[in-house]
């Protein structure tokens, strides 16, 4: 392609509307355009990016049997209705575009597949014979972002692979699961990207066991937990440690003392002198579950701990049966004003106990008259230890459960893990921290789906039974932005070499030498004949400005006939080192065959 035919406008400064390094580059290079907020348009070097993602994503998934179709983004209500995801989606995460056609039935854009698949195995597939069967696709995908950030990362409109398979059992499940976690490793590998798999959270997609696969950048919005020896990774929504042992408390008998301004650890235990491991705090969530109900639940945990809301909302969802419902709409720290509407008189924020009294609970029909208690494990084995009394400005010491305080029923384990941990596998391993993005993730799904919406094969012994699901993700336009978030530098993007829109570019620094024309043009043909994706920088404009698009754009190699020319060279900058090399003009094609395949494989 040459570039004075091209739809190419590059930026010198960074968009206002830009925040982390990867949004302004592919902006500034001209890579994407801003339609609306969330809302992008790929550009021709995107979609050439985008193309060689996807192409790697295909040879991956059809390597291991899988079947590529395409699904509809236009779905009825009445099938997320049957998984019962509709209000999930609509209401409590709220990240389904709904809309209502002109006979009046609802429509979602389809921020994912479940319900459509399912639906198709359900009509299709009869019996076990037909089994196992995997299919996938490659498709835009819909999510109303409350706050769309980062460009292609967190977009309102994105390029997605996910995949579905069907299975006779758990075993069969497993087999293909783990495929498609080798199949997802090699995605990443060949495309060049530095990336760690991590246990995850199911979360809105259910199922039970999950799988990250995180791109290693700086500006990740995720945090991965991991150890050294290479044992254990996890999102930390779902990491699990052996947090610090507690230490003794000094306080031997029971007391009410007078604790002024400590509504915070840090300054009630700066007051009586502790530890925060020594103290029980208690933290106060008001979930709403999907038939309307509020239930202000009551959190008992360590001090020196903090509550994973994600792993709280698993646990709520547990007990969603006990409120008549079936999920959570949302779980919130309620502020002054959801207070209002529930709170029968003000309650001691900073001060409460583990006990705070039901009567500050003005109960409705949908409002739950009882507080509901949780205790984390970190709390359990606590001993004479400080908690709040119901009364502002004071604390008590030398508290034990079952004596001065009831042991909440329910104990769980809601804590949030955190770098410096010891690790569960071997406690001499202790948690590290890393930055990630989230490109892929993989879930055992099993009978979720299939159970709610009446999905069904008959088995060798002639029963119904339902299948056995895993689903399987790919983002594949956040994967090309991940790619520049991992891979630039103060003068732009460097695109690894299997995902570059171009191999190389040939930068002719003077327009007007007829030698420099004539060897650009010469090794333009002849490197595009041979499968070396070329562009041609023919623009009449400063040698300057050439190399510094070349640089900003990210292509992997620049050819420059400038000087060398004089001696049968060229000049090949690589984007990477910025190293030089003078190559002979009959031995560039081969050269740069060589570092590409070198660089691919």
């Amino acid at each position: 392609m040459r570039l004075s035919q091209m739809l190419f406008v590059t930026l010198r400064e960074d968009p206002a509307e830009a925040e982390i390094p990867s949004h302004k580059l592919l902006l500034r290079a001209g890579y994407i355009r801003r339609i609306g907020s969330g809302i992008y348009a790929y550009l021709p070097l995107m979609w050439r990016v985008l193309k060689k993602v996807s192409q790697i994503v295909r040879e991956e998934m059809d390597a291991t049997g899988a079947q590529e179709c395409l699904l509809p983004q236009l779905q009825p209500a009445d099938l997320w209705r049957e998984s019962g995801r509709w209000d999930t989606y609509t209401q409590a995460e709220g990240i389904m575009f709904a809309m209502t056609d002109r006979q009046q039935r609802e429509l979602g854009l389809g921020p994912t597949h479940e319900e459509v698949i399912t639906t198709i195995a359900k009509d299709m597939i009869r019996s076990y014979r037909q089994l196992p069967l995997h299919l996938y696709q490659i498709q835009t995908k819909f999510r109303d972002e409350i706050r769309p950030r980062f460009g292609l990362m967190r977009g309102r409109e994105f390029i997605m692979k996910d995949g579905y398979s069907f299975h006779t059992n758990e075993e069969s499940l497993k087999k293909t699961y783990q495929d498609m976690a080798q199949a997802y490793s090699n995605m990443l590998r060949r495309s060049g990207l530095q990336f760690r798999a991590v246990d995850a959270d199911s979360g809105a997609i259910g199922g039970s066991g999950s799988q990250e696969f995180m791109v290693l950048a700086e500006a990740g919005e995720d945090e991965v937990l991991y150890t050294e020896d290479g044992q254990y990774a996890a999102n930390v929504e779902k990491a699990v440690s052996m947090p610090a042992d507690a230490e003794p408390s000094p306080f031997a008998t029971f007391e009410k003392r007078e604790t002024p301004g400590t509504e915070t650890i840090d300054k009630l235990c700066k007051f009586l002198k502790c530890s925060p491991t020594q103290v029980v705090k208690n933290v106060l969530y008001q979930a709403v579950y999907d038939n309307g109900m509020t239930v202000l639940v009551l959190v008992s945990i360590r001090g020196d701990q903090d509550v994973n809301q994600v792993k709280l909302l698993n646990e709520l969802t547990k007990l969603a049966g006990n409120y008549q419902a079936k999920t959570v709409l949302f779980l919130t720290v309620p502020d002054a004003e959801a207070q209002r509407k529930w709170a029968a008189k003000s309650l001691p924020l900073g001060y409460m106990a583990p006990d705070v009294a039901d009567d500050y609970i003005a109960g409705s029909k949908q409002v739950n008259s009882k507080f509901l208690r949780l205790v984390d494990r970190t709390a359990v084995e606590l001993t004479n230890f400080v908690t709040g009394s119901n009364e502002s400005g004071y604390h008590v010491v030398g508290a034990n459960w079952d004596k001065e305080f009831p042991l909440p029923a329910t104990v769980v384990g809601v804590r949030t893990a955190k770098k410096g941990d010891r690790a569960v596998h071997n406690p001499e391993q202790t948690l590290q921290s890393a930055r990630g993005i989230e490109v892929g993730h993989i879930f055992q799904l099993g009978t979720k789906y299939s159970q709610a919406m009446g999905a069904t094969y008959t088995s060798e012994q002639g029963e119904e039974m339902p299948f056995v699901m895993g689903c399987y993700g790919v983002g594949v336009s956040r994967l090309a932005q991940s790619a520049v978030e991992q891979s630039y530098d103060k003068d732009g993007i460097i695109w690894p070499v299997a995902i570059a829109p171009y191999h190389a570019i040939i930068s002719i620094p003077n327009i007007s030498d007829a030698q420099q024309v004539e060897v650009a043009e010469k090794l333009y043909a002849e490197l595009n004949q041979s499968g070396i994706e070329t562009l041609l920088d023919d623009r009449d404009e400063r040698a300057g400005v050439k190399f510094k698009d070349a640089d900003l754009i990210g292509i992997p190699y620049r050819i420059v006939p400038g000087r060398s020319l004089k001696a049968g060279k060229v000049e090949v900058v690589e984007r990477a080192t910025h190293k030089s090399h003078e190559i002979l003009i009959d031995e560039v094609n081969s050269t740069l065959k060589q570092w590409i395949e070198a660089a691919i494989n």
